[in-house]
């Protein structure tokens, strides 16, 4: 099979139980290896398949050289009610930050907010998951994280690669209604979806990328060569700007380490500052669904664009709907990967 032929296509359930056999071979307990396998398929269902199960070679390969500690137990560094600091011991991030987004859900529901640091984690996912944690409970909430692994991102002026993609996202709930769902890196691309092409053979959007001379290139691999390229910022000094919030408020604040030289080792790393809030402990939550339908009706009132005016979390919700009837297509090179890391801890060539 060639690297760029017809994708594997695998429905969602079956692709839930290769995750969880892949992990519980590698030594994750029951409830870890169903956390993540949740969290991977359900990105590759909502259409990011940058942060699905093209991250089980990276996953598997850092657990079986340390660098990701499977079954570790989330610790709190730091509780007064309404702030928990807690430290993730580069645990695997889906578990970590579950745990840490389910303690803050709790004080925010009695207390009315909660803010949460998570830090020290392994690599935590689609960060619109943890939003949408918040928003199936009822709150609204708001994410900074940083990335602490290879620098993948110039800063705005700069060709050469210093931090992360460093995401950031809302998620604001609506009663009866799908919740508000912001969610977007700070770089034009995530590395993970320039990874994503680069494994297709497709090129990515002009603007997005610089090679390792500092020239604006559409070719994936220019992002792995040796010396690498760079990804820019989103919105050049906006998009800068909010990604120095997300390294200094996801890290450095809650007692997390920045992106402050080049990679040290194998582990992908973030810190998570959360900002949760309860809109029915505020005595807002009518105003807010009222306020929320007025201005999405207003926003898509153009009558003959409506139907192409979308509001963040629309286009997965359209995209679940159709994998969850039709399957999860996976490239090539990325299922040869997954059999790889499979066969790694010992599981037979899939299926």
């Amino acid at each position: 099979m060639s690297l760029t032929s017809t994708p594997v296509i695998v429905p969602a359930d079956r692709l839930r139980e290769i995750v969880r056999t892949i992990f519980s071979a590698a030594g994750s307990s029951e409830r870890e290896a169903g956390l993540v396998a949740d969290h991977l398929v359900g990105a590759n269902l909502r259409g990011h398949d940058s942060h699905g199960v093209s991250m089980i070679p990276a996953y598997v390969a850092n657990a079986l050289d340390g660098s990701l500690v499977l079954n570790q137990a989330l610790s709190v560094a730091f509780d007064s009610g309404a702030l928990i600091i807690c430290d993730g011991g580069v645990g695997i991030g889906q578990v970590m930050a579950h745990d840490a987004i389910e303690a803050g859900i709790e004080r925010a529901a009695g207390t009315g907010a909660c803010i949460v640091g998570l830090r020290n984690s392994h690599h935590i996912g689609r960060i619109g998951h943890w939003a949408e944690q918040c928003a199936a409970a009822g709150l609204v909430s708001i994410h900074f994280v940083n990335v602490v692994s290879t620098p993948a991102v110039a800063p705005f002026g700069g060709t050469k690669a210093r931090v992360g993609t460093n995401p950031f996202a809302v998620g604001i709930p609506r009663t009866d209604m799908p919740p508000v769902v912001v969610d977007f890196a700070t770089s034009r691309l995530a590395a993970g979806k320039v990874h994503v092409a680069f494994n297709q053979g497709v090129s990515i959007p002009e603007g997005a990328l610089l090679d390792a001379d500092g020239h604006p290139t559409t070719d994936p691999s220019a992002l792995f060569s040796d010396p690498p390229g760079a990804l820019l910022p989103f919105g050049e000094h906006k998009g800068w700007g909010l990604s120095v919030a997300c390294e200094l408020l996801g890290a450095a604040l809650i007692g997390g380490k920045t992106q402050s030289g080049p990679k040290q080792g194998n582990a992908i790393v973030n810190s998570m500052l959360s900002i949760l809030v309860s809109p029915d402990r505020l005595g807002t939550r009518a105003n807010l669904d009222d306020e929320t339908n007025a201005f999405v009706s207003w926003v898509r009132s153009e009558a003959d664009r409506a139907s192409q005016i979308l509001m963040p979390g629309d286009p997965e919700r359209e995209t679940k709907r159709w994998r969850e009837a039709n399957g999860i297509p996976i490239d090539a090179r990325t299922w040869q990967e997954i059999e790889a890391a499979a066969e790694s801890v010992g599981v037979p060539r899939l299926a």
